[in-house]
């Protein structure tokens, strides 16, 4: 096998190379989402998740809402997102969301929350009412819900995917070995388990990996497989970028070479679609993987 460059520093943390500069975020549709957000107090996981396409996609007249609050239960330890003891959840919020994006005309929406463990039912009542809703006020609106770890709860499983959404995704995050420093409340197993249940159920299925924490190649593979063996549809790959001095620091930066090798052997082993690059994150040109 050809190697590909891998960017890093002789220092302790490494450089951020060219490739992952981006545009300050502006422009007339820019500032209408902005403004849209702002009126109908929405959160989003451009903002809450430190997202470099924010400018990119809020341009484009598109964003990825994040319902149930902005405070999560769980502290994994790459996430901006901040973490606690959530409040009450807002049971107005899914016809806030819903009629959001019917003022945006958007054409695809993409919708994530934070996990929400101390409800019995982890939130899935709101993300049932939330996804119906906005088929409601715009039925030509195609849907992916980016959903958390429901912790074996296949009940509330069932309820958050049954509101008509076109695809379904639940992120892996990384590999198998880095799970307990990367995400110490989730189980590698148990993310696959929930990934297969979705598919079982007739769903397309998405889920995502981040890439620069320290992963081998071959370990990179292995959950490919493991997700291909688990009826995975579509895969994102994306560079991990340290949101703040108390997260989790970027081992190296991958070339895009590299993320391009990624998704030739994604296809290879079975993916039927695999978005691959520096920048790319779950939510980035979600509208292609509708129909794939």
């Amino acid at each position: 096998m050809i190697e590909l460059p891998v960017i890093s520093s002789d220092s302790k943390r490494p450089r951020k190379p060219d490739w992952l500069r981006v545009k300050l975020p502006v422009g007339k549709e820019y500032a209408k989402v902005r403004k849209l957000v702002d009126e109908y107090k929405l959160h989003t996981i451009c903002e809450s998740g430190n997202c470099p396409n924010m400018g990119e996609c809020w341009g484009a007249g598109t964003a990825t809402f994040m319902i149930l609050g902005n405070v999560c239960t769980r502290s994994c330890s790459f996430c901006a997102v901040a973490t606690g003891r959530p409040p009450e959840y807002d049971e107005e919020e899914p016809a806030r969301v819903a009629e959001a994006i019917r003022l945006m005309e958007v054409k695809h929406a993409v919708i994530t929350s934070v996990n929400r463990d101390e409800l019995k039912d982890r939130g899935a009542e709101i993300w049932y009412q939330t996804v119906v809703k906005v088929k409601e006020l715009s039925p030509e609106t195609t849907i992916e819900t980016l959903i958390p770890d429901v912790k074996g709860n296949w009940q509330a499983l069932y309820r958050m995917i049954s509101g008509g959404q076109e695809v379904v995704s639940h992120n892996m995050e990384t590999v198998k070995r880095l799970y307990r420093p990367v995400r110490p409340q989730a189980r590698y197993d148990r993310s696959l388990e929930q990934l297969k249940l979705i598919k079982e159920a007739g769903m397309r299925t998405k889920s995502g990996i981040m890439l620069g924490l320290g992963e081998k190649r071959e370990e990179v593979f292995e959950a490919m497989d493991d997700l291909v063996a688990h009826g995975l549809d579509i895969l994102t790959l994306g560079q991990y970028l340290q949101p703040t001095k108390l997260h989790i620091e970027v081992a190296e930066f991958i070339h895009p070479d590299t993320f391009a090798l990624y998704r030739e052997e994604g296809l290879r082993r079975g993916l039927k679609y695999v978005e691959s690059g520096p920048l790319v994150r779950s939510s980035y040109h979600a509208e292609r993987h509708v129909h794939v």
